[in-house]
């Protein structure tokens, strides 16, 4: 397996995978093309021999110089398990710290457990909300009416 920057061509590649990976799930909305043509030296894929197994969309915040953001993440269902997106992580983190960054942010659903135990194992920290599901900080609406999330925090040493 290799890990490489993504291009915006890979869009095409990547955009027909989401639904399939996610069960069925329509989710292509959340990752427009727009993400591979501006976040291109700050997003990776996981490749194996020229099949892609995974990737990472993230990106430098704009407003806070200190900070990045990990939008998408997603690895082939065959392929869980294997620290595939471990391995985005790490780089991800990489090319974060040596743009002078030392904090990375990301959000999910309170419905995605999954999301919820991987991103605690890999050392973030869920940010105080203003309720709880299931004794979890949540921030209500944070995405829209009826659209609460949970907020990530890791700070890089």
């Amino acid at each position: 397996m290799k890990i490489r920057l993504v291009k915006s061509e890979d869009y095409n590649k990547i955009s027909p995978l989401l639904n399939d990976w996610w069960g069925g799930r329509q989710i292509t909305d959340m990752l427009p093309k727009m993400f591979f043509d501006h976040f291109n030296d700050t997003s990776f894929i996981a490749d194996k021999d020229g099949q892609i197994i995974g990737f990472l969309i993230g990106f430098l915040s704009q407003n806070k110089p200190d900070e990045a953001y990990i939008h998408f993440v997603g690895v082939h269902p065959e392929y869980r398990k294997n620290n595939i997106a471990k391995q985005l992580y790490y780089e991800f983190f990489r090319v974060v710290k040596q743009n002078g960054r030392s904090v990375v942010r990301c959000v999910t659903s309170p419905v995605n457990k999954v999301s919820i135990a991987y991103h605690t194992k890999m050392g973030f920290e869920i940010e105080k909300g203003d309720k709880k599901i299931d004794g979890v900080d949540v921030h209500t609406d944070y995405d829209g009416p009826n659209q609460d999330r949970i907020l990530f925090i890791k700070k890089l040493v």
